[in-house]
């Protein structure tokens, strides 16, 4: 059963049940610990929310995205 979210203002199908820590481990193509951390040590720079909620980054692993969730994936970039 797919599951279909809006991801960064796009319809997004997930092919089954899907954490938020899954859906950025995908998006960034890196492994992640279950607390959001790259495995490698290195920073993130990647805040989530959902339907407009921030999604504090411990807690990732646990949340699971259901249907017609809005997420919102951003990166943190220097400069102005």
């Amino acid at each position: 059963m797919t599951t279909t979210i809006t991801l960064n203002g796009e319809e997004h199908e997930l092919a089954g049940p899907t954490s938020a820590l899954e859906l950025v481990a995908g998006i960034v193509g890196r492994d992640l610990r279950p607390d959001g951390t790259p495995s490698d040590g290195t920073r993130l720079g990647i805040a989530v929310a959902v339907d407009g909620e921030v999604l504090r980054r411990g807690r990732w692993a646990e949340f699971a995205l259901d249907e017609g969730h809005t997420v919102d994936v951003v990166t943190a970039v220097q400069g102005g």
